[in-house]
């Protein structure tokens, strides 16, 4: 179409010529004219403007709406649109639509434009690529108007679909396939669908001459002891429901048949948790959408009302577990009638994932360090495969299902000040202590300036910085018996000659381990750091995969904190693995796991296999070096002798309360000051006994929160965690209980305090 003012402007500008032309065909003086008239007239002048581009004004639109900013694609819109519709309903539209269709990308090309002064056409092609309705491309004509010599779009609902205009609007019909179990690797069931029932205690109805039964079978059935389970309903109203926990229809069914009594059965069906929680933090747990997050999972082809897996592996497996959803989508009209089909999609059956954990030892080494906090991780030496993750508290996972009536034990979990939901094997971050003097030992013999042999006295003090004296725990000791003594018999109170810890006296290094010397560490540290080795311990430590997450994937892992000392006393401190050190349990467990293997670091993994509902699994387990210590053979070797006279020799800070242990271990004991109450206790090491078991060996790393010293708390749960392992179960109480899970008010031997670190 030829432009009506550009046809007016040649006109003018051909009679502009022509009239020129005339008026120059006389050029001679006239002498009825006067000169300065003549020259005095002004010259034309004519200026044309052409319009701004209205597909460069259309393209900042389709940008836009790309990435969704729909603030700049409503500024643009003319008056009379924005009269139609707000910003706020404008927003909704687009939201509403590409929602429904599960949008996942979205690709825009303008492909011709025609222009008046004042008004404009746009035709332009969008590609929406979906989860569910595969790639929906459509052409589109755009109506633009000029106001304020800028292009505006007059926008109705067909710009975003052409279907939609009229009021029409996108509707999907989902297709959800059942979620996927999740198995231990032995094939037990962790989580699955089940039927369920939650059982509860109604005091008043209890049989007082079945309650002993009544409160075993509960016991068997929620891993809580008698007596917690007696406390919860002491206080309790006869009429009241108290919460006990859920189990399997059939294994209820065996229960209620006993007609022990007291107890409420409330069937329903759900995915359910076995044996309340097996591995909780590890596993998850599921939650519904959180409104915040609906939107995100739309576009990912959920319909926003599902449960979903929100910690551990529920929701690292969320894309496998949940399958592939199907979908129909559909135009409807306002009154909400079915105009076309657009596009379909059939679901994609789940898959299961098989656990590395094994059942019998995950609910072991739960009960192994039930009623502290802190955590226990146990990893296959020659493969990074993780058979035990505990952390504690633990928390039961049925209760954030809505179903059961179990659930306002839910509140108390989300309230709980010590955090039930932290998995503290992966993101509990702690001080070492004298665990990590495997490190700057290996330090000194990597540097030069120590040998196995080298020799160093040991005594109660360290006077070698200028400025303070600092303590070995022999010293610790001595002033506790003294302490005991003088409360119990002041006039036979003990000095400090008397005591019964003395001065470990001068020690090899190979001996420093197994006596966990402070001194000769502080000796160590403060040695290589006035050398300038300042980073020979902080470089060994990164090396041993400190200071930098493992890799496991599978759930959330903290870190934590390596850093090189930037003066001595900093230096000493990093050597007893205090100050500028922070580990997590997985870290350990995955650098004893190398010092038992020959020195080799392994990826920890917990998932053995993916298995679809037909044919083979999609991934299988396979072991992943990620990393080698730097050890030579020769320095191992002394390391790992050292190691075990950690447990073997009469000397050996483990070896006390490890009599009557008959596993062969490799390890080192710590005991953390935590800044905050009594050290954190710590045991970690390695078993060698696959020779004799046929079992391959395994690392144990175990932390229990502000408990005291590693010896005395760490040692006998990792010996409860090796037992299980080779044994089906524990084989000996721990020196403070009168029953497995039974405690009872810790008696020093002989009166007198015999803790080591």
């Amino acid at each position: 179409m030829k432009n009506k003012t550009y046809q007016f402007l040649s006109i003018f500008l051909a009679l502009a010529f022509l009239l020129s032309a005339c008026s120059s065909e006389g050029t001679g003086s006239n002498p009825f004219v006067e000169e300065e008239a003549t020259s005095s007239l002004p010259t034309a002048s004519v200026t044309v403007s052409s319009p701004p581009d209205a597909s460069a004004a259309m393209g900042i639109y389709l940008e836009a709406y790309k990435v969704e900013n729909y603030a700049t694609m409503y500024s643009m819109l003319s008056t009379l649109s924005k009269d139609a519709i707000s910003s706020e309903d404008f927003t909704e539209r687009h939201k509403e639509a590409l929602n429904e269709m599960s949008l996942t990308d979205m690709e825009t090309e303008i492909l011709s434009s025609l222009m008046n002064p004042y008004s404009a056409e746009v035709a332009y092609r969008v590609v929406y690529e979906t989860a569910l309705a595969g790639n929906l491309t459509r052409d589109i004509v755009a109506n633009l108007t000029l106001e304020d010599g800028q292009w505006h779009i007059q926008w109705d609902a067909g710009l975003i679909m052409p279907e939609l205009v009229g009021g029409n609007k996108l509707v999907m019909d989902y297709q959800i396939p059942s979620r996927g179990d999740m198995y231990e690797r032995n094939d037990e069931p962790v989580v699955a669908q089940a039927d369920v029932v939650a059982f509860g205690i109604i005091p008043g109805q209890i049989n007082i001459n079945n309650q002993g039964s009544l409160l075993f079978e509960l016991s068997k059935l929620t891993g809580r002891t008698t007596e917690e389970i007696r406390a919860s309903y002491a206080n309790a109203g006869a009429d009241w429901y108290i919460p006990v926990g859920e189990t399997t229809a059939d294994e209820a069914t065996r229960i209620l048949n006993m007609g022990l009594g007291g107890l409420y059965a409330t069937p329903y069906t759900a995915r359910y948790y076995f044996d309340g929680g097996i591995a909780p933090q590890t596993v998850g747990y599921m939650i519904s959408i959180p409104p915040e997050e609906v939107e995100e999972y739309q576009r990912r082809g959920y319909s926003g009302t599902e449960r979903v897996g929100y910690a551990g592996i529920e929701k690292w497996g969320e894309e496998y577990l949940s399958g592939t959803h199907g979908g129909s989508l559909y135009v409807v009209n306002p009154d909400g009638q079915i105009v076309t089909l657009l596009s379909e999609s059939d679901p994609e059956p789940s898959s299961s994932l098989q656990l590395t954990l094994d059942k019998n030892l995950q609910i072991n080494t739960q009960n192994a360090i039930r009623g502290f906090s802190g955590a226990a991780v146990v990893i296959e030496l020659e493969t990074g495969r993780i058979l035990a993750m505990a952390s504690s508290p633990d928390f039961n996972p049925n209760y954030f299902e809505p179903s059961n009536p179990n659930n306002q034990g839910l509140v108390d979990i989300l309230n709980d000040p010590e955090q039930p939901l932290l998995n503290r094997a992966t993101q509990g971050q702690y001080p070492l202590g004298s665990v990590f003097k495997v490190i700057p030992f290996s330090a000194a013999l990597s540097s030069g300036l120590y040998t196995a042999d080298t020799t160093y006295e040991c005594g109660y003090d360290f006077v070698e910085l200028p400025d303070r004296v600092l303590h070995d725990w022999t010293w610790e000791h001595c002033q506790q018996e003294i302490q005991y003594s003088y409360e119990n018999d002041p006039e036979n109170a003990l000095d400090i000659y008397s005591c019964y810890t003395k001065p470990s006296g001068d020690l090899t290094l190979s001996e420093s381990l197994m006596r966990s010397c402070n001194p000769y560490y502080w000796h160590i540290g403060l040695d290589l750091f006035s050398s300038g080795r300042t980073t020979d311990i902080g470089d060994m430590a990164r090396a041993f995969g400190l200071g930098q997450a493992t890799g496991i994937g599978q759930v959330a892992e903290a870190e934590g904190l390596i850093e090189d000392p930037t003066d001595a006393i900093q230096a000493v401190n990093q050597a007893i693995g205090q100050g500028t050190v922070l580990v997590t349990p997985l870290q350990v467990a995955v650098f004893m796991a190398a010092l038992g293997n020959g020195g080799t670091l392994y990826r920890p993994q917990i998932i053995e296999e993916i298995q679809p509902l037909t044919g083979s699994p999609t991934t299988v387990f396979k072991p992943e070096a990620r990393g080698t210590l730097p050890l030579s053979p020769e320095y191992l070797q002394v390391l790992q002798d050292a190691m075990i006279s950690v447990v073997e020799d009469r000397r050996g800070t483990a070896n006390f309360r490890l009599r009557g242990y008959s596993i062969p271990t490799a390890a080192k004991t710590g005991t953390a000051e935590s800044g905050d109450g009594l050290p954190h206790a710590w045991f970690a090491g390695y078993t060698m006994a696959e020779e004799n078991t046929g079992l391959p060996d395994i690392a144990i790393a175990v932390v229990l929160e502000n408990a005291g010293e590693g010896s005395d708390y760490a040692a006998p749960a990792f010996r409860r965690i090796a037992e299980t392992y080779y044994y089906g179960g524990p084989r000996a109480f721990y020196w403070y209980e009168s029953n497995y899970g039974v405690t009872q008010t810790p008696t020093p031997l002989g009166g007198i305090p015999t803790k080591k670190p």
